[in-house]
């Protein structure tokens, strides 16, 4: 009977961790992994943004971007042109007045 109580007394004072934090350290812990996920997010949004900005730049400074580039208005049409492309149905007076859609 003995040998029985020492070897639950000897299971008793084991050192599990289960149970020796408090409720409170853990929600500390919970907040602490919490914090940490979004700081390396943040991280790699950061990451991503100074890619994205890189691209944009490179971009911008080789020319292929369309910033300056002015869309080329259309030519004025003589009376006689006006004339002709009616005719061939190629414009429509009405919806060019905004009578008709």
């Amino acid at each position: 009977m003995e040998e029985t109580n020492e070897q639950t007394n000897e299971q008793a004072t084991e050192n599990t961790g289960a149970r020796d934090k408090p409720q409170v350290y853990d929600k500390i812990d919970n907040a602490n992994l919490a914090a940490k996920r979004m700081e390396d997010a943040a991280k790699q949004l950061k990451e991503q943004n100074d890619r994205t900005e890189r691209l944009l730049m490179e971009t911008k400074l080789s020319g292929k971007s369309e910033a300056g580039i002015k869309a080329e208005k259309p030519k004025p049409m003589s009376e006689v042109e006006y004339a002709e492309a009616m005719q061939r149905g190629e414009v429509d007076p009405l919806r060019d007045d905004g009578i008709t859609k």
